[in-house]
């Protein structure tokens, strides 16, 4: 079946999570992407459980792709992407701000080559401002933008987010833009620069924490789980460990007050309205906490469930990776690799109608396309040995 962006061709010179994610997820709806490695490869080929330049992690984020070595540093290697990306639609790049540049490959230079291209730069800090020839790291980024000191539990020390949030959110952030430049593209415009950041995707993702400090209620402080607008709203604990539970729209907490066998809670001043609900926030956890503590996790989400009171429980990986609802949403796909073997891999949580994504594919090996790649440009034999022996391809 067709894909949504079959016959777009991408070339993706980034390396560990944020630009690789940003173009894996155009390569699931159907584009060409060529993933332009140096000759040392992707660092994530090598992270735990790697078998010589293969890993789960680099598969994880560079699914089917055809991978390329290019030397950028030899005059020869960077005028093979010159050539690449005068037939691309996309390129997108995660190096500092300039380095692309000392190559001969910054967008000012490859637009002259080819005006239509959507060329996406994913930095730490972004193209402009003091910090931004500082590289970007996940942790640092978290720091930086804030999430950090809103993370963990009230009083305990600063903890970073479980997921790599600021990369993966800039990876999102710049296919957004990626494809709202190829729209204007479409409407009779040129390409443009795509310019978007860890920190920005940090900050940017702080919605409820800037709303709180930006219209002057306070520096926003660590919850735990519990949410900042709404309350309840957090993990509850119970007999045999804790649930989620979100009885917070005045509807929702009066069936919880029933529920619960509480029913004076909704006439209590402390928590007529949502507003004293927040303020009271603690208060009303433990009174929830001193019902749910007497039953199981099992009792309660049943009883919730039957009076439509949003909840479930809080699964560890395993057990998400056997959820019904989880699996029955193909999620969870195989992939067979030439090195590792058969791979159990995330699946997309898009899903089109008409033109359905692609995930099942694996990553490729270093290198493995770069003849391929190169003849399909028009480069000869010879050409190509020619290269090779030079070090500007492998």
């Amino acid at each position: 079946m067709s894909q949504p962006l079959n016959g777009l061709k991408v070339l993706d010179i980034t390396q560990v999570m944020a630009g690789p994610f940003c173009s894996m997820l155009l390569c699931d709806m159907g584009a060409d992407v060529i993933k332009i490695e140096s000759p040392e490869g992707d660092p994530t080929r090598r992270f735990a459980g790697a078998k010589n330049d293969d890993s789960e992690a680099f598969n994880a984020v560079n699914r089917g792709k055809r991978g390329i070595i290019v030397n950028l540093r030899t005059p020869e290697g960077a005028n093979v992407v010159t050539r690449l990306s005068e037939s691309a639609d996309v390129l997108i790049e995660n190096y500092r701000p300039g380095v692309m540049a000392r190559f001969g490959l910054d967008y000012e230079t490859l637009r002259r080559v080819n005006s239509r291209l959507v060329y996406a730069s994913i930095s730490g800090y972004g193209q402009t401002g003091p910090a931004s020839s500082k590289g970007g790291f996940d942790l640092i980024a978290q720091g930086i933008s804030g999430v950090m000191s809103v993370t963990g539990e009230p009083g305990g020390p600063p903890a970073k987010c479980g997921l790599p949030l600021t990369d993966l959110g800039a990876g999102l952030f710049a296919l957004a833009g990626i494809m709202a430049a190829l729209h204007h593209r479409t409407l009779g415009g040129e390409g443009q620069l795509v310019d978007t950041s860890l920190l920005e995707a940090g900050v940017a993702l702080s919605v409820w924490e800037a709303t709180e400090y930006l219209s002057g209620r306070g520096v926003p402080e660590p919850l735990g789980s519990a949410h900042r607008m709404t309350a309840p709203y957090q993990a509850i604990k119970c007999s045999d460990g804790y649930i989620t539970l979100g009885g917070a729209t005045d509807r929702t907490f009066s069936s919880l007050s029933q529920a619960l066998g509480h029913p004076e809670w909704v006439s209590d001043s402390k928590f007529t309205t949502n507003t004293e609900r927040v303020k009271n926030r603690k208060a009303l956890a433990d009174r929830i906490e001193a019902v749910t503590k007497a039953q199981t996790r099992s009792h309660w989400i049943a009883l919730f469930d039957r009076n439509d009171i949003p909840c479930g429980p809080i699964n560890s990986y395993a057990e998400t990776f056997t959820d019904a609802q989880v699996l029955s949403r193909n999620m969870v796909v195989e992939t067979h690799h030439p090195t590792l073997g058969l791979l159990r891999t995330l699946g997309t949580p898009v899903k089109l109608s008409e033109t359905p994504l692609r995930t099942g594919r694996p990553a490729p090996l270093r290198g493995e396309h770069t003849s391929q790649v190169l003849k399909e440009m028009g480069y000869t034999v010879d050409e190509v040995l020619e290269l090779r022996e030079r070090g500007a391809i492998a």
